[in-house]
């Protein structure tokens, strides 16, 4: 299981280290983790040409101290000096190494800093460009703009955890320049203009190629927008483990999901393998109908039982000869429909009249309820459904969860972790938050995030394949909070290999579990805390 921490918690850890151990020995770890992650970057490091973007923080003395290691090497490593000020031991032993040092225009940093002769850094101009200049080269000047630009490898080092809110100038102007460069970027802790504690990108910000953390995992390196600006995510040992709290986050593995998964039994029957009540598709949605059934039966559950209205019934009947299907009569509700260990209400069942009373009788049962789609409408308007003894799981999009929840949609795609946690505590349900990544939330646990998927997934249906897979698993005797995390993951698996339909994602699932279970079974040892 992967775990993250908010930059608050990462400080407290940090200090608690640094108490036990000599100055600088945790510097000195992190810049050699750095430096052999770019070293394997650049396969080469002797005359290689790597650029460092310094800021002022412990992530600029990281930098240059893993910039030395390089220069010591033969790479030729030119250190920007974006902040107003600059780790002094970090710079000298760049310098020592053979590293040059660059100021930007008008930067106190620039205006101070000398070579070991005493003269001042190449690019050092003090006051502000002359007459006639503009662009980027009136922020960072024309020579910052051609190291970039010429180099092999960019190491972001100009922002730490602490960074929040927009990027200022110089950092925005460097940030698109390394972005504009040929030569591969990689982060130092995490990208600058990234919020560590939640993956929000507020403007310009450094999109890496790598991002090389330090310690433990940083929640907002495994959200979007921030994990999309992370590229491939490394972590580096530091020795924190043992100083670190409950985690913000938490990513599940192969391992998890597998040790989760309910698997049959030398006594199992259908019965104990779970029974699932689908009540879904309405005359205008009959597909909806079929493919939540179909993601429930490929996700193993031991027998569907489908309750709709004729016209969903025929097409559910045609597909899938597996289901137990009861027709309902106009108004009717599920009483009738027989047994079942959790029901899954809402995809394509519209939000007239008919659909509330299948909705109110659904939600009167004192089983687990999955609730989508078009159940989520309803019980918008009437948010007294919701409350219930039996678990609910809510798996709405930014859209829907706007809806019951009064916030507007761009601010929970904005801050989708904030309003994921905030959803479960009002509703007192467990969230699946569809988006670029799925979100995880049930009061008083650790956030999970989905680290599987694609963009392919972005497709008509593919929710209700999610909302089947995941009834499966209520059924099969999971948790809302287990049930919509495996689900979540089989299904973005399931969804990698595009371009796909909905039905290609139900039918890739029996191969997407089958994959899991061989692989940990042939050697694979389950995963380890990262704390």
């Amino acid at each position: 299981m992967r775990t993250a921490y908010t930059s608050d918690q990462i400080r407290a850890a940090e200090a608690a280290l640094m108490a036990t151990l000599p100055e600088g020995t945790l510097m000195e770890r992190a810049a050699t983790g750095l430096a052999v992650v770019c070293a394997r970057m650049l396969g080469g490091v002797y005359g290689s040409r790597v650029v460092l973007l310094v800021g002022g923080g412990d992530n600029g003395g990281d930098t240059l101290y893993a910039g030395a290691r390089l220069a010591a090497r033969g790479a030729g490593v030119d250190a920007i000096i974006a902040g107003r000020r600059v780790h002094e031991a970090g710079l000298e032993a760049l310098r020592r190494a053979g590293g040059r040092v660059t100021g930007l225009p008008g930067g106190e940093a620039a205006t101070s800093a000398t070579t070991p002769n005493g003269r001042p850094v190449a690019g050092s101009l003090p006051g502000v460009p002359g007459d006639g200049v503009t662009g980027d080269d009136a922020v960072v000047g024309g020579t910052v703009r051609d190291l970039i630009g010429a180099a092999d490898l960019i190491v972001d080092g100009m922002l730490g955890i602490g960074g929040t809110g927009a990027l200022r100038e110089p950092y925005a102007t460097l940030a698109r320049l390394a972005g504009d460069a040929p030569g591969e970027v990689v982060a130092v802790d995490l990208p600058s203009g990234v919020d560590a504690s939640s993956g929000q990108v507020e403007g310009a910000a450094v999109r890496a190629d790598a991002t090389v953390t330090f310690g433990a995992w940083k929640t907002g390196l495994l959200v979007d927008p921030g994990a999309g600006h992370a590229g491939r995510t490394e972590l580096v040992d530091i020795g924190l483990g043992p100083h670190l709290p409950e985690p913000d986050a938490v990513a599940l593995t192969d391992a998890d999901v597998v040790a989760l998964l309910p698997r049959p039994g030398a006594s199992s029957d259908k019965y104990r393998r779970g029974v699932v009540g689908i009540a879904a598709g309405s005359e205008h949605y009959t597909g909806a109908a079929v493919l939540a059934v179909g993601g429930a039966l490929r996700a193993g559950v031991g027998m569907v039982r489908y309750a709709g209205s004729a016209e969903p019934v025929a097409q559910v009947r045609a597909h899938w000869p597996e289901a137990v299907i009861t027709t309902l009569a106009p108004g009717e509700g599920v009483e009738e429909v027989g047994r079942v260990q959790a029901w899954v209400l809402g995809p394509g069942l519209g939000t007239g009249d008919e659909a509330r009373a299948i909705a109110r009788s659904v939600l009167a049962e004192d089983v687990p309820v999955l609730v989508d789609a078009d159940a989520l409408t309803l019980v918008a308007q009437e948010r007294s459904l919701l409350r219930r003894d039996a678990p609910v799981l809510i798996t709405p999009h930014a859209g829907e969860l706007s809806r019951l929840t009064g916030v507007p949609r761009e601010l929970i795609e904005a801050r989708s972790l904030e309003n994921v946690r905030r959803a479960a505590a009002e509703l007192e349900v467990t969230v699946l938050l569809k988006g670029s990544t799925t979100l995880v939330a049930r009061e008083g646990r650790p956030v999970r995030i989905n680290p599987t998927g694609s963009p392919w997934l972005a497709t008509g249906g593919t929710g209700d394949v999610l909302a089947g897979v995941a009834g499966a698993l209520l059924a099969a005797g999971l948790s809302g909070y287990d049930a919509a995390s495996c689900a979540a993951y089989l299904h973005g698996i399931a969804g990698r290999r595009g371009p796909l339909a909905a039905s290609d994602v139900a039918e890739a699932l029996p191969e997407t579990v089958r994959a899991l279970v061989s692989g940990l079974g042939q050697g694979r040892s389950p995963a380890k805390l990262d704390r």
